[in-house]
């Protein structure tokens, strides 16, 4: 059987002399996917160029304070020690994962990991490893992301830090951040179509049977992102809201159901939450469509249902907040049993 790389129309758009090196930094207790995930798109990509009889284009190495250290999942990872901060490097990719808290205490990874990225072509932080980069001060004033569990943590332990919670993955400059776990697969196939080219990326996603791009950002996979308010004062009108979505849900309805005049009411609840009253109600409105439709309702029935008022408009919030439509995020997320008639 040939080769996909070998039967390749477009060749790489740059081939380096010497394999790029990438450093994988894990440490206790690390995400295993988030070590693995990238791990594996680009050891693909040297798969393919040794099948089509070229130079592997990655070195790749798994380094950590000491030889070893176990995942999360209980299994043992072969790594290196630390290299010198100053050797050669071109990409520097930092981990997740529930052992990312005590190496952030930890002042000579961080020195390290300040000193890495001063060698390093670029910088990429796997799920909550961004909180590594942003204790190390690397992130200060850029735009990044985390894992949508991780959010608010983050956005409250570094404010100076431009933090976007729905991207998939986010570049700024030479600094790559994405969400969660499986999100530095589409990191790292980012990484890779910047190297090589579209071709290469595209093939190696295929072997993978993933996504090249995928389609939307990470709020389609999570509940906390559709309310983001968790101010106790506002509890109870969530909780309101959400048993009249088909309602009349505007500002002068919810700041009376609030007991606030109007004026009041916006800038409360603004300032508890950054969002707006009408923002929140169609996140929430979403979020009800969402769980109705992977339950396969009809979707003329949910938008009905949820208080969008028409299809169209319900279409309209889905692309705006998740970036696909109803009928693809049910196709994507619904289940294989009819609900009863």
């Amino acid at each position: 059987m040939r080769h996909p790389w070998v039967d390749m129309p477009i060749t790489p758009r740059f081939t380096p002399k010497s394999p790029r090196r990438i450093e994988i930094l894990a440490f206790p207790n690390v995400q295993l996917l988030d070590v693995a995930g990238p791990l594996q798109v680009f050891a693909t990509a040297n798969d393919f160029a040794r099948a089509a009889g070229e130079a592997v284009p990655y070195e790749l190495v798994v380094v950590a304070h000491g030889e070893n250290v176990t995942a999360s999942a209980g299994l043992a990872l072969a790594t290196v020690p630390l290299p010198s901060p100053a050797a050669p490097l071109d990409t520097l990719i930092v981990a997740g994962g529930f052992g990312v808290y005590p190496v952030c205490d930890d002042p000579a990874l961080i020195d390290w990991v300040k000193r890495r990225a001063d060698s390093a072509r670029r910088i990429a932080s796997v799920c909550s490893g961004a909180f590594l980069l942003a204790t190390a001060g690397l992130l200060d004033g850029r735009r990044a992301v985390t894992h949508w569990q991780r959010c608010a943590e983050f956005g409250r332990r570094f404010p100076a830090v431009r933090l976007d919670p729905d991207p998939i993955f986010v570049q700024d400059g030479k600094f790559w951040t994405s969400a969660g776990i499986t999100a530095g697969i589409d990191l790292a196939l980012a990484l890779l179509e910047a190297d090589l080219g579209h071709a290469p990326a595209l093939a190696v996603a295929r072997q993978l049977v993933v996504f090249l791009k995928r389609p939307g950002g990470q709020a389609q996979f999570s509940a906390a992102l559709a309310r983001q308010n968790d101010d106790p004062r506002f509890e109870r009108l969530h909780g309101w809201i959400a048993e009249h979505l088909d309602a009349d849900l505007s500002v002068a309805a919810l700041a009376r159901e609030a007991g606030m005049s109007e004026r009041n009411f916006v800038r409360r609840y603004r300032e508890a939450g950054g969002l707006t009253p009408a923002r929140a109600v169609e996140q929430m409105r979403v979020e009800a469509a969402r769980q109705m439709l992977e339950s396969l309702q009809p979707v003329k029935h949910v938008a009905t249902r949820c208080g969008f008022g028409s299809e169209e408009t319900m279409r309209r919030s889905f692309v705006r907040l998740l970036g696909t439509s109803p009928s693809a995020y049910r196709d994507r997320f619904a289940g294989t049993t009819l609900p009863p008639a």
